[in-house]
């Protein structure tokens, strides 16, 4: 894991066209470069790059370099800050250069490298390295952009070819790794973090448009403009994207180059269908153990991080310590201490613990929402940051965690909803009745009415009526948000999807808005102590597969995720593989906002002197929700306020 970071610009004078320069470290200078997103000039990206190097070295604090080239009448400069996982003599070092020709920076980890290396060498291509790096250089300059067909993992990387003079960059399918960029149609800028781009320069302006929503809804994306976040003129390269740069040509093009398919229903027998999913489970887990340096697992309590504990105990793993790490909140009505226990004492872990508190949280909100670099709709990604930092702290660099299962196999309490209303649509009123009694999901049903059903039989009005609804929750949840914010809202701001079966439900969740939003959580949380995240529920063939299942393999029984329960029913506890109810990674953040209503206030008080609250908002009383509660907007006027404060708006 790594930050990558570069800036390609117009030179004066392109005397020294050709020349390529690789260093390792930074210079003592650079640091407080500002320019304000103007041309910087081959000395000023030079210095660029130092500067962006250095405000993500959290990122990558175990070597650091630097890669100069001039193309024509452009000067292209890169960083990379290197967490070493994988091969960690300075043969895999970057940025990293391949065939005398391509330069390449990459954050990530391609876990098929192994798979990769056989195919590659059989072609002909020979290796210096043992991991990963050397690999995705091999398959770019083997493959070219088509190489991304090939890739499992988690990436963000950038390659410049000096022979073509082409940028070629792209980020992993569902947006585990960062990539940002910055282009004023002669200067291209990227980098891991916003803040690598702020340390070179460019002006940092909040936007509106972003906050509005936030507040209202407590959207942190838009799911037509996947581009956007809440820095102005400042963009991330969407999911599943790749992008290329042509600076001679001054053409930029982005273009997505993998999507999920949630049409394709594969018919085949249930046997063959547990074996299948089963075996690419297992794939999952083991391939993301692959480590040279120490490797543990979260633990919640909850089925989707004690079955990456069940199976990962089952693989032989020399830098697997079966260390895992939960935050626990005693006293707490969802806290899942009891279970995580239980796990503990069944495979033998060691385990570690922290227990968030109300004051921990008054004392880290500031610091917090400045790592993550835009507002949190709860307080649980709090509690994430301090088990990942318990994981550093006891010298383990590499944790599997269970992120994503819920939307891959519709854990959710939301999805009984949209199953419920597939069959309905499918085959009617009462053949669904009679489906949900076998299946026991019929305590959902009573509390469905006519227009349960009608929504279910004409999804493009409800569809239409859901948009409508959000858009009046917009004025009805935050009443006290003056004309002068109100102004910036953009009718495209807000997007439901048309649902007719569970798949397009999930399909918006994990490739539109939702999963994403987490997986930006967990990448910044995790970073700021130098640890990487693995996330098996994400391999993108599981995904795929599970989706291309019909959805009683997701629901029966009463049960959601039937089919990991199923498969995991002779390895987890009964209580923990049938567990019941979703209650979620929750801390007890009513108990803190009640404890610190002070913040609230002093947060109102921030947007109130900006214009964007009516002077009312401070006489109205505070209302403490939980994490999960949708009317969150005490703790989102909090958040957000918190953030304006850490970026100085």
């Amino acid at each position: 894991m790594c930050s990558i970071a570069g800036i390609i610009t117009p030179t004066p004078n392109p005397a020294a066209a050709g020349r390529e320069e690789i260093s390792p470290g930074y210079g003592a200078e650079g640091s407080g470069l500002r320019v304000q997103g103007s041309a910087l000039g081959v000395e000023g990206s030079g210095l660029g790059v130092q500067a962006m190097g250095k405000a993500m070295k959290h990122r990558g604090p175990d070597a650091q370099g630097s890669y100069h080239h001039n193309f024509g009448d452009h000067h292209i400069s890169f960083s990379h800050n290197r967490l070493k996982i994988i091969d960690l003599s300075e043969r895999s070092a970057q940025p990293f250069r391949y065939l005398n020709r391509y330069a390449l920076v990459y954050n990530g980890e391609i876990y098929n490298y192994t798979e990769l290396r056989h195919q590659l060498a059989a072609k002909g291509f020979s290796f210096n390295s043992d991991g990963d790096t050397e690999v995705l250089a091999a398959a770019y300059a083997c493959w070219g952009p088509e190489c991304l067909d090939k890739l499992d993992g988690m990436f963000s990387f950038a390659i410049w070819d000096e022979q073509e003079g082409i940028l070629f960059c792209a980020r992993d399918r569902f947006g585990e790794k960062p990539f940002f960029y910055r282009y004023d149609g002669g200067q291209f800028m990227f980098a891991s973090e916003i803040r690598g781009l702020l340390a070179a320069g460019v002006t940092a302006e909040a936007d509106p448009a972003m906050i509005y929503n936030f507040l209202t809804l407590g959207h942190t994306r838009m799911a037509l403009r996947p581009e956007r976040t809440f820095f102005k003129y400042i963009f991330q390269l969407p999911p599943s994207h790749q992008l290329s740069y042509i600076p001679t040509r001054n053409k930029l093009r982005i273009e997505k180059y993998w999507d999920l398919d949630k049409e394709t229903v594969v018919d085949m027998p249930e046997t063959q269908a547990l074996q299948r999913f089963e075996e690419l489970l297992h794939y999952a887990v083991n391939s993301r153990m692959r480590s040279d340096v120490e490797t543990g697992t979260s633990l919640s309590g909850g089925l989707d991080s004690s079955s990456i504990v069940a199976l990962a105990a089952g693989y032989p793993s020399s830098q697997y310590k079966r260390h895992a790490f939960s935050a626990v909140f005693p006293g707490f009505e969802k806290d899942e201490s009891d279970r995580i226990r239980k796990l503990v004492a069944g495979y033998n872990l060691n385990w570690h613990e922290v227990r968030p508190t109300a004051e921990q949280f008054r004392n880290t909100m500031e610091k917090l929402l400045q790592v993550q670099e835009e507002p949190c709709v709860s307080a649980s990604v709090m509690a994430q940051y301090m088990v990942y930092q318990a994981a550093a702290e006891k010298g383990v660099r590499v944790l599997l965690d269970g992120q994503g299962a819920d939307e891959v196999l519709a854990g959710y309490t939301k999805y009984t909803h949209w199953y419920l209303q597939e069959r309905i649509h499918l085959q009617g009123w009462k053949a669904t009745q009679k489906e949900a009694i076998s299946y026991r999901v019929n305590q959902f049903l009573p509390h469905w009415n006519f227009r349960n059903r009608l929504a279910a039989k004409f999804p493009g009005i409800a569809q239409s009526q859901l948009l409508k609804k959000a858009r009046k929750a917009q004025k009805q949840h935050h009443r006290y948000i003056s004309k002068e914010l109100t102004y910036f809202y953009e009718p495209d701001s807000l997007f439901k999807p048309y649902v007719e079966k569970l798949n397009d439900i999930q399909y918006h969740d994990l490739m539109m808005m939702g999963l994403e939003e987490l997986l930006h959580y967990a990448d910044r949380n995790s970073m700021a102590h130098s640890v990487e995240v693995r996330l098996p529920f994400l391999y993108h063939e599981l995904v795929q597969f599970v989706l291309s299942l019909p959805p009683h393999y997701r629901f029966r029984n009463g049960y959601t995720k039937w089919i990991l329960r199923h498969t995991m029913k002779h390895k987890l506890p009964e209580d923990i593989c049938w567990q019941k109810g979703k209650i979620g990674f929750e801390p007890p953040q009513q108990q803190w906002m009640t404890e610190n209503k002070d913040m609230v206030m002093e947060a109102r008080e921030i947007f109130l002197k900006k214009g964007w609250f009516k002077p009312e908002i401070m006489s109205q009383p505070i209302q403490p929700a939980a994490a999960h509660d949708a009317a969150n907007i005490d703790f989102r006027t909090l958040s957000a306020a918190a953030w304006l404060k850490a970026f100085q708006f």
